[in-house]
């Protein structure tokens, strides 16, 4: 265990720096953040002071040096928008995108489980096909036409629950349905999947000749097994989960993240960028992490192979 976490320690570590090199040199390539702050035909006087203060008049390694040195503590400058400590303004709004994550997460595993066993244990019958249905559509339909259409209909037209905005749990509801609805359709086909090849194996016919009940069979000794490829499935769609929240929380209006970044990459607000880019690749290596340590608790197969 000690070596599988000091393996994954130094796999953080360059990945950080990957991700930091990539996104100076991408960033720096886009545009000059001094006419932000400038303005259009600001005096070149001005220009040139902005440009000394912020760094932008040395060779590019030295910015890449600083930065880079500064990146690995967590240091990420001033918003050149807000004119405050860009990772202090990352971290403020992450509790909004937890939330919005969480609760995605949260409905598309507790649906998706039960919705798979039924699409497989119904298999040919109408519950079965029409889980298997349910799953194929939500698969189907992409993100930003699913979070428009459930504004259309149940905000606009049934007005049901608030379009936009965060601080109701009302809110919620539609952000967290778009976010999760393409998870859940996909942990859905692979649950069914999954518990299709566990019910023909030896060990549940052996529990089924034993006389146990089917509820037993299906719960307590298939679904298990049939779990062990989706949890790896659901760690690593956590990560895109994460990422998609920049299209969700725009649609909707959700102060978090996800939107943060859209509203600096227009403005070309390079440290907030950066702060946020920096911090969701952390979760990430980090999720990915758990899910392997969950792996290995659910598989032994797994310890002993490592």
């Amino acid at each position: 265990m000690a070596r599988f976490l000091l393996l994954r320690g130094i796999q953080l570590v360059v990945v950080m720096f990957v991700v930091s090199t990539l996104l100076f040199l991408l960033l720096r390539a886009s545009g000059d953040p001094v006419i932000l702050l400038a303005g259009e035909g600001a005096d070149p006087q001005v220009v040139e002071r902005i440009r000394e203060a912020y760094g932008f008049n040395d060779p590019l390694y030295v910015q890449y040096w600083r930065f880079i040195s500064a990146a690995m503590v967590g240091q990420f400058g001033d918003s050149i928008a807000a004119r405050r400590d860009a990772m202090g303004l990352v971290l403020s709004r992450v509790p909004a995108s937890a939330e919005l994550v969480g609760a995605g997460f949260g409905m598309a595993v507790l649906i998706s489980i039960p919705l798979g066993v039924t699409a497989a244990v119904r298999r040919g019958r109408v519950t079965g096909v029409l889980a298997q249905t349910i799953a194929f559509v939500g698969q189907s339909v992409p993100t930003f036409v699913l979070g428009l259409l459930l504004i259309l209909v149940f905000a606009v037209q049934l007005g049901w629950f608030p379009p936009f905005g965060r601080g109701s749990p009302g809110q919620l509801v539609l952000p967290a349905v778009t976010l999760g609805t393409v998870l859940l359709a996909k942990t859905t086909r692979l649950v069914r999947s999954g518990m299709l090849e566990v019910l023909s194996s030896d060990y549940v016919r052996t529990a089924r000749a034993k006389g146990l009940s089917e509820r037993a069979v299906i719960w307590r000794h298939a679904l298990p097994n049939a779990l062990i490829p989706v949890v790896t499935v659901l760690g690593l769609d956590l990560s895109t989960l994460i990422g998609g929240t920049v299209i969700v929380e725009t649609i909707f209006g959700w102060p978090g993240l996800g939107r943060q970044i859209v509203d600096a990459i227009f403005i070309r607000d390079y440290p907030v960028v950066q702060a946020a880019v920096f911090l969701i690749a952390i979760a990430v290596v980090l999720i990915n992490t758990a899910v392997d340590l969950v792996y290995r608790i659910l598989d032994p197969r797994v310890r002993v192979s490592a």
